[in-house]
């Protein structure tokens, strides 16, 4: 019988498996992207160069005027050190003084970014010329209500700032369709309040990965960022080696729904039929970071699964769990129904990862390859393991020797679709 060797990324490395070629059903990876030429940065120029609905930044912002450039913290796969040089570009262009721009990170409830990190991620020569600073989720200011009920209380700085400039990278998300947009801003710079009540619309219908018609969390956020007002966006997609394989800026709505276009087109990938195993990695660092950040991937491999086979679900997770509610949610968890029964009478913001969770497994077994110790997982039903080979030798006893099995190294990325 012959084996073929194949990996997955696991933090900064990849962790190797050999399974019979014969079971291998297909390695699922993002579409190729030929149109990637190797200069990112002439690719985020002619971006800004030709935005949708909007004239180029340089055309309309004024001297004096204060400038609120909002980026993602260093969970994101987002190429931040690569986009602000040329959008700062566009800004001196339009006679703006350095000292008029703020670079503003989009932490949501993540923890604020250290100045080394804020350096690395926004790169030396920003660091020093431009004031970077965490958004702070204490210090809001109340702009209304949209019509969900979301209270908007957005970062005082944006507020405060004369202009809005949204950057990020667009990738699928499990409850707010794609990544990118308005996102940046509602929830990424909101109050804590605001965040939980727009999390909570991720039980309604609609809710999904990759829609947004009807998904009414990204109303929601949509609704409640207009209220402020986004006036332009730059948005990036990555490939899996964390290369600008296209960029898209302009208007906030317009440019974000070319962007997801794009999107689905490399990511919506077909699969023959739906496996008896399926291997996902998060795509390793930053984007397995936490177990909270990896979950994406979990969301996604549920799709190439058949029901009641097992997910071998990798991730390093270097920094734990990432929030001590989901923290908390694991451990007072006495089994995945548990967990959806609490969810659905007290929405709250960490528990709902754990909910996403508990969805899960009640359609596929999941073993958990990470560096996170049996005892974190609590009780919820997911199947530790420190080793790979056990992992998928567990899941062999499950399903037997003969099982399908896919493979989605870069399962952030990838939204697996049978093929009809």
């Amino acid at each position: 019988m012959a084996a073929i060797e194949l990996e997955v990324p696991f933090g900064d490395n990849e962790l190797k498996f050999v399974i019979p070629a014969e079971q291998l059903l297909e390695i699922v990876l993002p579409a190729e992207d030929e149109e990637y030429h190797g200069d990112e940065i002439a690719m985020v120029r002619e971006a800004l160069a030709r935005p949708v609905e909007k004239p180029p930044l340089r055309e309309w912002i004024h001297p004096g005027q204060q400038i609120a450039i909002i980026v993602s913290d260093m969970t994101r796969p987002c190429p931040t050190d690569r986009l602000l040089p040329p959008v700062l570009e566009e800004l001196t262009l339009a006679g703006v003084a350095d000292t008029d721009v703020i670079v503003v990170v989009a932490l949501g409830l993540h923890r604020a970014q250290t100045e080394e990190e804020l350096e690395k991620l926004v790169g030396s020569a920003v660091y020093n010329r431009v004031r970077v600073v965490n958004h702070d989720p204490e210090n809001t200011v109340s702009l209304g209500v949209t019509s969900n009920g979301t209270p908007v209380e957005l970062f005082r700085p944006l507020v405060e700032a004369d202009v809005r400039i949204s950057l990020g990278n667009l990738e699928f998300h499990y409850f707010a369709g794609f990544s990118g947009g308005a996102k940046s801003i509602l929830p990424g710079c909101a109050s804590k309040a605001t965040i939980t009540a727009n999390h909570g619309l991720m039980t309604r219908p609609g809710a999904m990965t990759g829609v947004l018609a009807g998904n009414p969390v990204r109303e929601d956020l949509e609704e409640g960022s207009a209220i402020l007002g986004v006036d332009f966006i730059l948005n990036a997609i990555v490939d899996d080696h964390h290369r600008i394989v296209a960029a898209f800026a302009g208007d906030v709505q317009a440019a974000h729904r070319l962007g997801c276009e794009r999107v689905a087109e490399r990511g919506a990938v077909p699969i023959p039929q739906r496996a008896d195993i399926v291997i996902v990695s998060a795509g390793g660092y930053p984007l397995d970071v936490n177990m909270y950040q990896a979950q994406k991937a979990l969301d996604n491999a549920v799709h190439a699964v058949r029901p009641g086979g097992v997910i071998v679900w990798v991730a390093e997770c270097r920094e734990g769990l990432g929030s001590d509610t989901f923290s908390s949610w694991l451990q007072e968890a006495d089994s995945a129904d548990g967990v959806l029964e609490r969810i659905g009478r007290e929405f709250v913001l960490g528990g709902h990862k754990a909910a996403a969770i508990a969805s899960v497994l009640k359609k596929a077994r999941v073993h958990f390859v990470s560096s996170l110790p049996a005892e974190a997982l609590g009780r919820v039903g997911l199947v530790p393991f420190d080793d790979l080979d056990r992992a998928m030798a567990a899941a062999y006893e499950m399903t037997g020797p003969d099982a399908r099995i896919l493979v989605l190294p870069y399962g952030d990325s990838v939204l697996p679709q049978v093929a009809a």
